[in-house]
C-alpha cells in the first residue's frame, strides 16, 4: 500500500505510514506473517504533494481545507492545485526538497527493519515525484523545473537516497504514469526515456501506470488499457516492466506474460475483490 513517508505525504488521515520508528514493530508484524507463508513483503513508498490532506475514501475523499477538520498545508513543485475549486499547495522551497529526499531515505532504512523485501517509489498518479517530472503542474525555474532533465531531477535524487540505505541486492522498484493522456503533458516516449536513466540508476523494475495528475483527463478506460505502456517501455528501454489497470482474470494475466509484454502483472482491486 502506498506508504507516506512524512506526515505531511499523506493522501489521507487513514493512510498508512513509515516516518518514525514506532511505525517498524507493527509493519514487522506483517512481513512476519508473509515471510511465514514463503512469500516476499513489498512496501511502496509515497509522498502525495497537492494531493495530500484529503478524507479517506469512504467518507467522499474530498479536500480537509482545516486543520481544525484534520487537514494540513499540502506541498507541491509549484503552487497550483489538482483542482481549480481546491485550496493551493505550497511550493516547496530548497529545505523542502531536502526534507523529501531525507524522509524517503529514512523510511527507506525503516522498511528494512521491518522486513520489507521490495521498495517500490511512487511517482504516479499526480502525487509529489509525478508532479514535479509533469510540465503541467511543474512550473518551476530553478535547476528542478524546466527541462526534462530538470524535471525528473527530483526522483533521481530520491532514488539515490534510498540506495544509500537500501541494499543493492533488495528489488528496487519505481512506479511512474506513463502517460497523462493529456495534450502537452508527460508522454509515452519521455517514460522511455526516463526508464533507460533509471535502468543506468539501478532500478530494477518500473511499474507503468497512467494519468491522476490532470483532473480533467479523458482516459480510454478498457482491459489491460495501460498494458502498451509497459510493452513500450520494456522493448525500448530495456528494463523489466510491470503491466497494471484492468487485469482482472488469471488468463489475461497469462497472455500479457506470455507475449512478452511486461515481465510481472501487478494486481490490486481484483484482489481486493476476490482475495480467493
Amino acid at each position: 500500500e502506498a506508504t507516506a513517508v512524512s506526515p505531511e505525504g499523506r493522501i489521507s488521515p487513514g493512510d498508512l505510514g513509515i516516518w518514525k520508528d514506532e511505525h517498524i514493530e507493527k509493519l514487522k508484524q506483517i512481513t512476519d506473517f508473509i515471510h511465514q507463508h514463503d512469500s516476499h513483503a513489498g512496501i511502496q513508498l509515497a509522498h502525495a504533494g497537492r494531493k495530500a490532506s484529503h478524507d479517506i475514501p469512504w467518507h467522499g475523499g474530498k479536500q480537509i481545507r482545516s486543520e481544525a477538520d484534520g487537514g494540513w498545508k499540502t506541498l507541491a513543485p509549484s503552487a497550483i492545485p489538482f483542482i481549480e475549486t481546491e485550496e493551493a499547495p505550497i511550493a516547496l522551497d530548497k529545505a523542502g526538497i531536502e526534507k523529501v529526499k531525507s524522509d524517503f531515505k529514512a523510511a527507506a532504512a525503516r522498511a528494512l527493519k521491518a522486513g520489507f523485501d521490495v521498495i517500490e517509489i511512487h511517482g504516479a498518479h499526480g502525487y509529489l515525484v509525478n508532479e514535479f517530472y509533469s510540465p503541467i503542474s511543474n512550473h518551476r525555474t530553478d535547476e528542478y523545473g524546466g527541462s526534462f532533465e530538470n524535471r525528473i531531477r527530483l526522483l533521481l535524487e530520491i532514488i539515490n537516497s534510498v540506495k544509500e540505505a537500501w541494499p543493492a541486492e533488495n528489488p528496487l522498484f519505481v512506479r511512474i504514469s506513463a502517460t497523462e493522456w493529456t495534450e502537452g503533458g508527460w508522454t509515452g516516449d519521455d517514460s522511455v526515456a526516463l526508464s533507460k536513466i533509471l535502468k543506468d540508476k539501478g532500478v530494477d523494475l518500473v511499474d507503468c501506470s497512467s494519468g491522476g495528475n490532470v483532473a480533467t483527463a479523458k482516459i480510454p478506460l478498457k482491459p489491460g488499457y495501460q498494458v502498451e505502456f509497459a510493452e513500450k517501455v520494456k522493448s525500448e528501454a530495456g528494463i523489466l516492466t510491470g503491466a497494471v489497470g484492468l487485469i482482472t482474470t488469471p488468463e489475461q494475466a497469462n497472455d500479457i506474460i506470455q507475449a512478452g509484454q511486461a515481465d510481472i502483472v501487478l494486481l490490486a482491486r481484483e484482489m481486493l475483490r476476490d482475495p480467493h
